[in-house]
């Protein structure tokens, strides 16, 4: 399992994350965690298609009256 990670290193591995990051951040942490490997996922069956990013903000133009 794992290459050689049982449950009880797992367990353990589980609580020293808890004490870096707390309970708080550990949903954050899983949501992007989630989210990476549905990204991952869509890119393994579809290699061709693009992967969907936010668009560049536009710079903005300064005010030449100002």
């Amino acid at each position: 399992m794992l290459g050689g990670i049982g449950p009880t290193e797992l367990i353990i591995i589980f609580f020293i994350i808890l004490i870096f990051f707390g309970a708080g951040k550990l949903p954050d942490i899983a949501s992007g965690l989630g989210k990476g490997l549905k990204d991952f996922k869509k890119v393994m069956q579809d290699p061709e298609d693009p992967i969907e990013t936010d668009p560049p903000e536009e710079p903005t133009e300064k005010d030449p009256s100002a």
